[in-house]
């Protein structure tokens, strides 16, 4: 706003980050133009009455409005989309708009490093009471709230502080990129308009199915987030929606917090840890991050009571084929 910029134009996924953008910026009386996921969209309509309540402009992803989201609909008018395609329209936008910037979400450095103000937080929350977690855990689909809850301790880890410490990060199986994925340089979106990162990729070309964890559907990670799961510093894990949403519902019935979609892999990862536990007879710390609330999500666990979830595995011969057409560097 001090610079003179009047617009700001940014995709979102399930919709948490667009949502946050939107009432950011009617606090400064800048526009906003955001590009949502076309299945979460759709899934998600009070996630866009939110933004539309901020007075933000809220556009399905691919649309018709910038040449990044043609070429997509005149490949697959049907495309439920992606969140790499939603960055290309967004990144267009601005490029094609003197008054206008570009926000990111997710995935880069600074997004990253700006959330882990979460993690230090909880760090000394918890040395409050004299304690430190064993288990650290958070969904991931760009990497800004995995890493916001886990790059404080993944620094204590490196540090050999705490060298046991375990970090999971949790992701779809429908979408595997850190359990499926190649460690290579490739683009943040699909019409290839961001700079390069070394990350975890599927493809930037690559169109996960459509499933109710939105904010989850990205071919890439982080590249510090995919740099320490190649090293060995953190792990990941993938489930089927079907089971995260059976974890959602034991903690809506214990706890009174009906979490969002891609809140309920970590509390399925959580859960898991825990039963570990009572197996074992280990007494453990467990912390996760609890990313979001589903009170706008309720459609998704319609689905889920009646019936209509699907759990959809990604063929690893597509995924092959998606990683082929990464950037030869």
């Amino acid at each position: 706003m001090k610079a003179g910029i009047e617009r700001i134009a940014t995709e979102t996924g399930a919709g948490q980050w667009g949502s946050a953008l939107a009432f950011a910026t009617m606090l400064y009386d800048l526009e906003c133009t955001i590009y949502m996921v076309r299945s979460s969209y759709t899934q998600k309509p009070y996630r866009k009455s939110m933004m539309q309540v901020w007075g933000a402009t809220c556009i399905p992803s691919p649309s018709t409005k910038t040449a990044s989201g043609r070429a997509v609909l005149e490949k697959d008018p049907e495309t439920p989309g992606a969140l790499g395609i939603a960055i290309s329209e967004a990144v267009e936008d601005a490029a094609t708009h003197e008054n206008t910037n570009y926000a990111l979400g997710s995935v880069l450095n600074h997004v990253c490093l700006h959330q882990s103000v979460i993690g230090l937080e909880c760090r000394e929350q918890l040395a409050l009471v004299d304690d430190y977690p064993d288990v650290v855990i958070g969904c991931v689909g760009g990497g800004s709230n995995f890493a916001g809850i886990s790059f404080p301790f993944a620094g204590d880890k490196l540090a050999g502080r705490h060298k046991d410490l375990d970090i999971i990060a949790v992701e779809p199986a429908s979408c595997p990129t850190l359990t499926k994925g190649a460690f290579t340089y490739d683009f943040g979106d699909v019409a290839g308009l961001t700079p390069l990162l070394k990350m975890f990729t599927l493809g930037h070309d690559f169109v996960p199915p459509s499933m109710h964890a939105g904010g989850l559907r990205y071919h890439g990670d982080s590249p510090i987030v995919s740099r320490l799961v190649h090293d060995g510093a953190i792990r990941a894990v993938a489930y089927h929606q079907s089971e995260v949403f059976e974890a959602a519902q034991a903690f809506a019935r214990t706890e009174g917090i009906i979490v969002a979609p891609e809140t309920s892999h970590a509390v399925k990862s959580a859960i898991d840890e825990a039963v570990a536990c009572k197996k074992t007879g280990e007494d453990k710390t467990i912390l996760f991050n609890c990313s979001g609330h589903g009170n706008f999500d309720m459609t998704a666990y319609d689905a889920f009571y009646s019936g209509d979830l699907v759990d959809y595995e990604y063929p690893d011969e597509l995924i092959r084929q998606a990683i082929g057409r990464i950037p030869k560097i």
